[in-house]
Order: C-alpha cells, then structure tokens, then sequence
C-alpha cells in the first residue's frame, strides 16, 4: 500500500506543479486548504455511513476515495508520505502498534490536552474549517449517502 500512496503522491505533486494534467485535483487546489480539508471529512463520514450499512463495496470505493483526498491535503499542507510513515513507526516503538495516541497526553508527546497553540479545541477547529468552506461539493457520486453539512454562519 505504501507504493500506491507514494505513487499517488508523486502524481498529485505533478497535478499540483502543472505536469500531470487532473482537472479533478487541479480544482481541489484552486478551492483552497478548507476546501480540501472539508471533502476529506466527507469522504470519512461517507466510509463510516457505508461500514455502518454493511456495504463491503462501498467501503472499499470510498476508502480510496479517502486516501486520495488525504495525499492531496497532505501535498497542500507540505507533508510526504514518509513523515506520517515516522510519526506511525514512532507510535510503534512506543505502544506496540502504530494505533491513535491518548488525548490526556500520557505518554508525553508533545500534546497539550487536544487544544492547539490557541487554545482551540481540535473538534471545534474542524468545525470552523467545515463552515469556512461552506457546503460545495465537486462531482458527488450518484451512490453516495447524502452529506449532511452545518449550516453556515452568519457574520456580524
């Protein structure tokens, strides 16, 4: 798996430089960082919905959907496969299996209680992000489970 996401990856990075024509990716970068962030967390939700139904097939079809919304945030937010490959091996070394670290900061990894620098709790940051992007989705599938969105806030 980790040749096709690096290979992946590689395309992605072409997309973004002008070298492999995409017009699906190219769109998902000219929308912008919130914009991608907010199909990757549709993307998740549409996974889940599909696990909770029983739908092998639809899992399958939305989790590569999933991995090519990941790579191409991670192209956006300047991360290569390798760094979150470190960060799971260090999970590894630590706990055994590359599994999701506690939130109370137990093992001492630098977190400060799920809050970012400002403060900000993680969900409530996603939040704000799904809302800055509003409810535009690019080509959603005609098999897809609607997406529920938040409702946008009103400003001042």
């Amino acid at each position: 798996m980790a040749d096709s996401v690096a290979r992946l990856y590689e395309a992605v990075v072409a997309t973004r430089a002008g070298r492999n024509p995409s017009p699906r990716t190219e769109k998902l970068f000219a929308r912008g960082r919130p914009f991608i962030a907010k199909k990757l967390a549709e993307e998740g939700v549409e996974v889940a919905l599909d696990a909770v139904a029983g739908d092998k097939a639809a899992v399958v079809r939305e989790s590569a959907d999933l991995v090519y919304n990941l790579v191409v945030l991670w192209v956006e937010a300047g991360i290569r496969p390798e760094d979150v490959w470190a960060e799971m091996q260090r999970r590894e070394q630590l706990m055994g299996m590359a599994e999701k670290l506690p939130k109370n900061g137990d093992l001492k990894h630098g977190s400060k209680g799920g809050k970012d620098e400002r403060g900000k709790d993680g969900r409530q940051f996603a939040m704000d992000l799904m809302l800055a992007a509003g409810s535009e989705t690019i080509g959603e599938s005609r098999d897809a489970p609607p997406v529920i969105t938040p409702p946008r806030r009103r400003r001042g």
